[in-house]
């Protein structure tokens, strides 16, 4: 009788060999497979690292990046914080920032320790951070025209500080918006504006404000505070001045203080 060829795959599976040879031939086939989802699953996890540390609040950080490189006073309100608190001392329990970028200096703010803050950004608000939208929908922070009336009543505030908004009034509006930020301050008001020849983003200022700041001299604020019937807070000016020396914080920005109206 003839023999019966033997049958290789079987004597393979009997002396184990086909399970092996198989699991080789499944990973070779599926590695492609899961090398693709490895680096799909990878792009994810960056992807909400990114987020996570640039994503809901990355207008913020955006935003503060401007600030830097002496565009903004805004960034000289946040560099000058530690200063202020010497000078006024417990009037810094209860402050209102206006101007642009308000949502950044009131955040900060209200990091200090039995501190309240508001904000007035005099502007509409574009491309803004969770963090920012978050103080808006409190309330916190306002968007409003400060060519009219403050939406506050007098003295509402023991300090006001003001950063790059004064800078964009002509003087017909300046005589109503100055009045204001006294009236609804107790205990001063700090004004934080750009020097002239100070160099600012010229196309991102129109787009934003409608015109390029107009950048003053000390003699030509002083003149104005005179003619507006506003005086200088020389005894605060003079405890900025020395807090300034003693912490060596030099302004890029003009600083004046003045009193609340009685």
């Amino acid at each position: 009788m003839s023999r019966r060829p033997g049958n290789p795959s079987r004597r393979l599976a009997d002396d184990g060999s086909i399970p092996f040879v198989a699991s080789i031939q499944s990973k070779s086939q599926n590695s492609p497979l899961l090398s693709i989802g490895l680096v799909i699953v990878g792009a994810i996890f960056l992807i909400g690292y990114f987020y996570s540390s640039s994503g809901g609040a990355s207008s913020d950080v955006k935003d503060f990046s401007k600030l830097e490189g002496g565009a903004s006073c805004s960034s000289e309100v946040l560099q000058a914080l530690p200063v202020l608190k010497k000078a006024y001392g417990d009037s810094m329990h209860k402050v209102l920032h206006v101007g642009p970028d308000s949502c950044l200096v009131v955040a900060s703010l209200l990091e200090e320790e039995d501190t309240e803050a508001w904000g007035i950004e005099p502007y509409e608000l574009d491309d803004v951070g969770a963090k920012c939208k978050s103080l808006v929908r409190k309330g916190i922070v306002r968007v409003a025209d400060i060519k009219f009336p403050l939406p506050y009543r007098a003295k509402s505030f023991s300090l006001v500080l003001v950063s790059d908004a004064l800078d964009y009034l002509s003087p017909k509006y300046l005589n109503k918006t100055l009045p204001e930020l006294a009236r609804v301050s107790a205990d001063g008001v700090v004004i934080f504006a750009g020097y002239p020849g100070q160099q600012r983003t010229r196309g991102e200022e129109v787009a934003k404000f409608g015109r390029p700041a107009k950048l003053r001299s000390s003699s030509w604020w002083i003149r104005f505070f005179v003619q507006t019937g506003l005086d200088e807070n020389e005894t605060a000016g003079k405890k900025f001045e020395q807090a300034s020396v003693k912490k060596a914080y030099k302004p890029a920005c003009q600083v004046f203080h003045l009193k609340s109206l009685p």
